[in-house]
């Protein structure tokens, strides 16, 4: 008898956990309020000094601290306890936020001291947004995560509508004082949800220090290719896109509407950003993501169009949801990209990187658009970012995306444990690997590029140098040969070879003479014993005594 297909879950179930739903209510509440800050902070800045430059560049304090703070948040993310980072940076913003409405409602608020705050509040917020993302998982059932993630962003997006609106009302009413009160209040209601989460340690081993954890993540990124294509892309888009918004207060202020404009402006890209969202699934299905992301980019450079030539709040309200759907549609089909190209052990840096990127585009992108709209005027700004728009939708298309879902990242497990004499110190290191295999001489070349891919998966994955040699005095034998930094860190790379790395060495073993197996060797460099001589022996020069441990073979790994 056939079984019934099983029952699709509700787009609403990641709501049933109770730890889930409680911190998902509570970031609504948070994102709304932290919008409405971006319209009090826009419009204190516009009304204590009127240069579009210091304007925009709250924009640029803001994000700056994503740039340089990106890998190490995504290897704290990665190794320490996620929910004693969220209460730490969740208190930290509660505290800024406070500092920011004490000094406005007292009039000891100014230009500079507000950049500063704002850059306080940036620090702490790249400090927290690595580990948020990366908590979802522990919180939900792996089959409920997409159902969960998808949740987050229509939080964000409700935020976004929300925010700027009631913002704007408020800041009309009563001042941006008031605003940055609630603001701070909402913080300190996430850090009571974090309190009852109580949760599970986990362990993976042997464990990552920060600094080596940070490295690999820089490794991983540097060698991954569809990785870097998303980063290039996200710095090109957000170099310009961010001046889009970045120079909305200054639009504002030119509608004659005051700061209700600017919450209406805001307003209208964030009810763009959720029609999008909704929107989005049907766009996916029907064109490919590379397409999706180069129409949103000149779907947008119309928008900034628009805004350098109308002055009319009733005209530029619907253009900025056309602006909002284009935005949600490349932002989000970047991330989901970012996320799609890592495997599990490394995503919390590769989202951090994908956050250090954007961050810097968006940083850079305000304060060059503030400077050009302060030179020339904001008519100029807008063009120009409009330009920049179009082009680099045309320009990066080379860059492809597509093709990056449908990479298994699951862990292979085929290399197994590896074989010694004795388990050496995690620490002990460099290790250097060696792979002989025999090659006959019609596949030499098939092997070579075959091996180029292998290659690149080492180096992902840790290896410092790699290369493959061939024998001078037997061509038909080839020595591939890398570099580790320890012997913990090689272990590690044998828990994290993914399915996808696999199909590469299956197709360079494939290539390899039938009959013969790959014959594997480890050498590690040790140190003598630490004493008085030994320190200054390890002060003068590393001495090296190779420990030959011999591997089967057998499964084409090390």
């Amino acid at each position: 008898m056939t079984q019934p297909a099983p029952k699709a879950k509700s787009a609403l179930a990641p709501l049933r956990h109770p730890v889930f739903r409680a911190l998902w209510t509570a970031s609504v509440f948070s994102h709304i309020a932290s919008y409405m800050t971006d319209v009090g902070q826009g419009w204190l800045m516009t009304t204590l000094s009127g240069s579009p430059l210091l304007v925009a560049l709250l924009v640029t304090a803001e994000s700056l601290p994503f740039f340089a703070l990106g890998l190490p948040a995504g290897a704290l993310a990665d190794i320490l306890d996620r929910r004693r980072i969220l209460l730490a940076t969740q208190l930290a913003m509660a505290l800024v936020l406070a500092i920011l409405a004490g000094v406005t409602l007292t009039g000891a608020i100014t230009p500079w001291l507000l950049l500063l705050l704002a850059f306080s509040l940036g620090t702490a917020s790249a400090l927290n947004d690595p580990a948020w993302h990366s908590a979802v998982p522990e919180l939900l059932p792996k089959d409920e995560l997409p159902l969960g993630v998808t949740l987050n962003g229509v939080g964000i997006n409700v935020a976004r509508t929300l925010g700027p609106a009631l913002g704007g009302l408020v800041v009309a009413a009563a001042g941006p004082g008031p605003v940055f009160v609630v603001d701070s209040l909402t913080f300190l209601a996430v850090v009571a949800v974090l309190f009852r989460w109580r949760r599970e340690p986990t362990a993976v081993l042997p464990a990552e220090h920060v600094l080596g954890a940070i490295r690999a993540g820089f490794r991983f990124a540097r060698n991954s290719p569809p990785l870097r294509s998303v980063l290039v892309r996200a710095a090109a888009f957000m170099a310009c896109g961010s001046g889009i918004t970045a120079l909305m207060p200054i639009l504002a202020f030119e509608t004659g509407r005051g700061a209700i404009a600017l919450g209406f402006l805001l307003g209208s890209m964030g009810l763009g950003a959720v029609s999008g969202a909704v929107l989005l699934p049907r766009m996916r299905a029907r064109i490919s993501i590379d397409a999706l992301i180069g129409a949103g980019s000149l779907t947008l450079a119309a928008v900034a169009v628009a805004a350098a030539t109308l002055r009319t709040l009733a005209l530029l309200s619907p253009i900025m949801v056309i602006g909002g759907v284009a935005w949600i549609s490349v932002l989000s089909s970047m991330n989901v990209a970012a996320q799609q190209a890592s495997p599990p052990w490394v995503k919390g840096r590769a989202l951090s990187a994908y956050l250090m990127v954007f961050q810097a585009g968006v940083a850079g992108g305000s304060a060059l658009w503030g400077a050009v709209a302060s030179s020339a005027d904001l008519r100029t700004a807008y063009l120009c970012i409009s330009a920049g728009l179009a082009a680099g939708g045309v320009l990066l298309r080379g860059l492809r995306i597509a093709g990056v879902e449908t990479a298994d990242h699951t862990a292979s497990g085929h290399w197994g444990e590896p074989v010694v004499a004795g388990e050496p110190p995690l620490e002990a290191g460099p290790v250097m690997v060696l792979v002989e295999s025999t090659v006959d001489a019609e596949n030499w070349e098939a092997f070579r590029r075959a091996m180029q891919k292998v290659g690149l998966a080492r180096r992902r994955y840790g290896a410092l140098r790699w290369s493959l040699f061939q024998d001078t005095a037997e061509p038909n034998r080839f020595v591939e040969s890398w570099i580790e930094d320890s012997w913990g860190e090689h272990l590690r790379h044998h828990r994290r070879i993914s399915m996808a790395d696999r199909t590469f060495e299956d197709q360079a073993r494939e290539l390899v003479r039938p009959g013969s197996k790959p014959e594997v060797r480890h050498f590690i460099a040790s140190r003598p014993q630490q004493g008085p001589e030994g320190a200054i022996r390890a002060l003068l020069g590393r001495t090296l005594r190779v420990a030959s441990m011999r591997h089967d073979g057998s499964g084409g790994g090390s």
